[in-house]
């Protein structure tokens, strides 16, 4: 039987980055019967980091699918593309270590991320952020309206 397909993107960003508060989102876009179903997530923070918030969407994204799928994932993050598609395997291999020894950053979420992985097929594509994906553009709303719950 062949997975489902599910084309996620994710958003996450702090204002002022570090230590401003933080929002991040996905749109969950599900292809069954010719036909498309939407699920929009997001979540904030009051005190973080774009890249803590970039690997917070990606967590969250995937782990709100409940069956393993077939996931084409876009992100406008290189941090989030470039750590999964080429960091990752080493650190993993080095005890969560970087290639000069030091402790990985934001090491909780990349294992969290690295655990959500395991049971989906997923193609990492890169997108530019603000050049018009109406998906991108989407979730970058999205987070900033959860990141503004905590500008109060």
């Amino acid at each position: 039987m062949t997975k489902p397909h599910v084309t996620i993107y994710t958003d996450g960003g702090a204002k002022p980055n570090p230590d401003g508060p933080g929002g991040w989102a996905a749109l969950l876009l599900y292809e069954a019967n010719e036909r498309t179903a939407e699920k929009a997530i997001s979540g904030g923070a009051p005190s973080t980091t774009n890249n803590r918030m970039e690997l917070t969407a990606a967590c969250e994204a995937l782990e709100a699918l409940k069956e393993p799928c077939a996931v084409t994932f876009y992100t406008d993050s290189q941090y989030v593309r470039n750590g999964i598609s080429s960091w990752l395997h080493n650190w993993v291999k080095n005890g969560w270590r970087t290639a000069n020894k030091k402790p990985v950053l934001n090491q909780d979420l990349w294992q969290r991320l690295h655990t959500a992985t395991q049971r989906h097929e997923i193609e990492w594509k890169w997108v530019r952020g603000h050049a018009g994906n109406r998906y991108n553009e989407r979730v970058d709303r999205l987070a900033t309206q959860a990141r503004q719950q905590y500008e109060r």
